[in-house]
């Protein structure tokens, strides 16, 4: 797939500034659209937006078709009628920090209160809108909302650890949970009918304006969700469904006992049986939401890392074959040429890098691993580049330039200290510079100014910020996806900057 010469920027919607919390689909996200016009970017980049589980996180969430109710902006649904304006003031949250636990407590109900002001109020438009929206989505949403209706009323622990009736999905408990909790299936449908009206509205916005929008597919589906409940037989389950066999990696460049996700690990086997089905409709709804698609943990589809459960770090794995390219070669059959960036980072063998070019998948490079001692860190420097590559300053999982920069390296990655002084002498050489003064405006300058095709950068190195705005340390929890951008915070002078380099470098 080859895209056009074009540069973008990173920012997950929960980034975005904001007065509920976390950012959100409503005006800011507008207003982020404004900025990406007047600086002539054309990629608005974005990390899975699904409802997020134990510890916030997009890769962890409770279905892998389901919208973040949390980015519903309660502002739209006040212009729709649907709540009282007054009802959106009176909880004051932090400025420049996502407040994903205080946002549900205040989100969620006003949620409720605006699905039965909808049922109470709306239209015959919009009904027909809304049951429209249920039947075509009917296949994930019905369950999905039995699922989170339930979990509601256990409080939220993990659906293995409910009552057999509802662990088990017995018919007649089922039936029990439709008749007695109704109001609050249907409270669970509208809320994701508001998600993806708001999003598709968002998007006809970039389209009008030629701004494409990447989305991003993590390889595994979290154990506690929707999807394994309903669906058992397609993962590596204890009895309960707890998980018996998870995912991670080996030990990396950023932790030395590697990373144990905990994911429940895919029964191909199965899967193959069936058409890869469950697959080709991940994909299929996921390009309904974007223009291109970033896989997470490409080398995985052809051999993964597979742990015991129980196991506290991804240390006692080992390697077994995934589906390979007989996975893509049944989705491209049943949906044509795929719009995939293959993120193909760490140790990367032959074999991963022949199912990408044979689908013609761009690979991902990051300026950060570009001048360490790694034996693939040249494949990483701008002068090497392919034109099919999407190239990166960092990425989520990386710290902010900045942050690098003056990073230590202990706890943050298995860099030494020579490894450090070493990294800083070859970048400063590679760049020409003296000193670090504007390190971010270089590295953003060196992609700009490189063959890739496709460049991104994320809103922090924009901005310069460090070590306090990263998004995620891998293997770590409690202190990851927190970051949001202050209002105001990307200027006209930045957006000017951009511009010129835009035009400069012919993007």
């Amino acid at each position: 797939m080859r895209f056009a010469r074009q540069s973008g920027i990173l920012l997950h919607p929960t980034s975005l500034p904001g007065g509920h919390g976390v950012g959100d689909l409503g005006p800011e996200a507008f207003a982020f659209v404004d900025f990406l016009v007047a600086a002539k970017q054309t990629l608005w980049q974005v990390l899975p937006l699904g409802p997020t589980g134990y510890g916030d996180s997009p890769y962890q969430c409770f279905s892998a078709f389901a919208g973040n109710p949390l980015l519903v902006s309660l502002e739209l649904l006040a212009r729709e009628g649907w709540l009282d304006e007054s009802s959106l003031r009176g909880v004051e949250f932090v400025e420049g920090r996502a407040s994903h636990e205080a946002a549900q407590a205040f989100k969620l109900p006003l949620l409720s209160r605006a699905a039965a002001n909808f049922a109470a109020r709306a239209t015959a438009a919009q009904r027909a809108e809304f049951v429209d929206f249920c039947t075509l989505e009917g296949p994930w949403l019905d369950n999905f909302a039995l699922f989170m209706t339930a979990k509601r009323l256990y409080n939220d622990v993990a659906w293995y650890d409910w009552d057999a009736p509802h662990r088990d999905r017995d018919p007649a408990a089922m039936e029990r949970l439709r008749e007695t909790e109704a109001a609050q299936i249907h409270a669970v449908k509208f809320t994701q009918w508001c998600f993806f009206r708001q999003w598709n509205a968002l998007r006809a916005l970039c389209r009008a304006r030629g701004i494409k929008l990447m989305g991003d597919i993590p390889i595994y589906a979290a154990g506690d969700s929707a999807d394994v409940w309903c669906a058992r037989n397609l993962w590596h389950l204890s009895k309960t469904g707890a998980p018996a066999l998870v995912a991670g990696v080996p030990p990396d460049y950023f932790s030395a006992t590697g990373q144990l996700w905990g994911n429940p690990i895919y029964r191909w086997d199965v899967m193959e049986s069936h058409g890869f089905e469950w697959w080709i409709n991940r994909f299929r709804a996921t390009f309904q939401l974007f223009d291109m698609v970033r896989v997470d943990h490409f080398r995985g589809f052809h051999a993964f890392w597979q742990v015991p459960g129980g196991e506290t770090t991804a240390v006692n794995g080992k390697w077994v074959p995934g589906p390979g390219a007989r996975l893509f070669e049944a989705v491209e059959a049943a949906l044509g040429r795929l719009p995939i960036v293959a993120e193909n980072l760490g140790v990367i063998t032959p074999e991963v890098e022949a199912i990408r070019n044979r689908f013609e998948f761009p690979g991902m490079a990051i300026l950060q691993f570009a001048f360490g001692n790694d034996p693939q860190a040249p494949d990483f420097q701008p002068h090497n580049y392919p034109r099919e590559v999407v190239a990166y300053t960092g990425t989520h999982d990386n710290d902010t330039t900045m942050g690098w920069w003056n990073s230590a390296g202990a706890g943050d990655s298995t860099r030494t200290a020579e490894d450090i002084r070493t990294e800083r002498r070859r970048t400063l050489a590679y760049l020409g510079m003296e000193n670090a003064d504007d390190l971010h405006w270089r590295f953003i300058r060196a992609l700009m100014g490189s063959v890739a095709n496709t460049v991104v950068f994320p809103a922090q190195d924009l901005l310069g910020l460090g070590t306090e705005a990263r998004m995620n340390m891998p293997s770590t929890l409690g202190t990851n996806w927190l970051w949001r951008m202050k209002r105001g915070a990307l200027t006209a002078e930045i957006a000017g900057r951009l511009h010129e380099l835009a035009t400069l470098y012919d993007r």
